[in-house]
């Protein structure tokens, strides 16, 4: 800082010569920046500015006393509304909207406006789509089978999908999710994925949402190995739907922030196709099976992925870019799907045998 703003040396700067500074030389800043400069201001009682918190912004990184003024902050910004701005080029748009889809504070979204790149681009939702469709294709080729795959005698003979007798096989419990039921089932999992988690990993980015994907699609395959023990499990539907019922939950919680439109018929489609893939699922359980005396894969699945949407995934998904170390609420979800994995592995180890529970034969 110039001496005469910081003549004591201190590292801050007060609002009021800050604002002298802006009247001179705010027209070289991006006005977004700007107004999350001063929203950082003003959320700070002593009326002073960091000079690194400066620095930081500038750069497009967020300090941890910017994450807490942000967090803290009600201020109501003065200019309009990053959805009222005109001229944006397409892709401009796309990132409008997206910002739009995901955040309920508008100082977020224009913060996500200025600092988004696309790299690197939400590579892992569409490369584990990718994955899918490749082994659904393979699988297709090989049966010579695209709907209902999973009423072909050989289906349970691959070595992806999780199988009550072969559990102690762990990569079963996270490989299950290459095998889906048919088209049907492949074809719902994936439009909900995409529409859902490419814009997620946008916002939050891959590390966060790969980790709901995947806590909700081991939970959900211990899930079934605890409440239908005899039955095996495909699909990618316990990660999908800890995305969407995470995504949905977060909108519902910050429902007047959440300015998306149409997000009553947003919510009213994706719930719909979660019923109808969930209801799809059921009937295809209890339907008599094409390989006795083994069932048809379980249902059981999507209700573990809920789970951890509406735990994990809300506080993965309701502070946009804030510590998650610093939330007690995460550490508390966090240690009870920890406890839930250890007792499901002990139940795998120990249950099956004192149940003395009659399991289909290997495939």
């Amino acid at each position: 800082l110039l001496p005469q703003f910081d003549p004591d040396n201190t590292g801050y700067i007060s609002t009021e010569k800050f604002r002298s500074l802006l009247q001179r030389h705010g027209s070289e800043l991006d006005p977004h920046k700007l107004e999350v400069l001063l929203a950082l201001a003003d959320s700070n009682s002593e009326g002073r500015i960091c000079y690194q918190d400066f620095v930081n912004l500038m750069s497009n990184k967020r300090s941890n006393s910017f994450r807490q003024a942000i967090l803290q902050g009600n201020r109501r910004l003065c200019s309009k509304a990053l959805l009222e701005e005109t001229g944006l080029s397409l892709s401009q748009r796309l990132i409008r909207h997206v910002a739009y889809e995901t955040l309920p504070r508008e100082i977020d979204r224009k913060w996500y406006y200025d600092s988004y790149t696309c790299c690197p681009p939400p590579w892992f939702m569409i490369t584990i789509t990718i994955v899918e469709v490749a082994f659904f294709l393979y699988n297709g080729v090989v049966l010579d089978r695209f709907v209902l795959q999973v009423s072909h005698p050989l289906y349970l003979k691959n070595a992806l999908l999780y199988h009550p007798q072969l559990r102690a096989q762990a990569w079963r419990y996270l490989t299950y999710i290459f095998m889906h039921a048919g088209i049907e089932h492949l074809g719902l999992n994936v439009v909900l994925q995409l529409l859902v988690g490419v814009p997620l990993e946008m916002v939050h980015g891959a590390a966060r949402i790969s980790f709901v994907y995947v806590a909700g699609v081991v939970a959900g395959s211990l899930a079934v190995s605890v409440a239908d023990m005899r039955a095996p499990v495909v699909g990618s539907s316990g990660g999908v739907y800890a995305l969407v019922s995470a995504h949905l939950a977060n909108i519902v919680m910050n429902w007047s922030g959440m300015k998306c439109q149409f997000k009553l018929l947003r919510m009213a489609v994706a719930l719909i196709c979660m019923s109808f893939e969930f209801g799809r699922a059921v009937w295809l359980r209890f339907h008599p099976s094409a390989y006795p005396p083994c069932p048809h894969p379980s249902f059981m699945a999507h209700l573990g992925g809920v789970m951890v949407g509406i735990t994990l995934g809300v506080i993965i998904l309701r502070n946009y870019e804030q510590r998650l170390q610093d939330q007690t609420l995460w550490w508390i979800f966090l240690s009870i799907y920890i406890i839930f994995v250890l007792f499901a592995i002990f139940w795998n180890i120990f249950a099956y045998s004192l149940l003395d529970l009659k399991l289909p034969p290997p495939p």
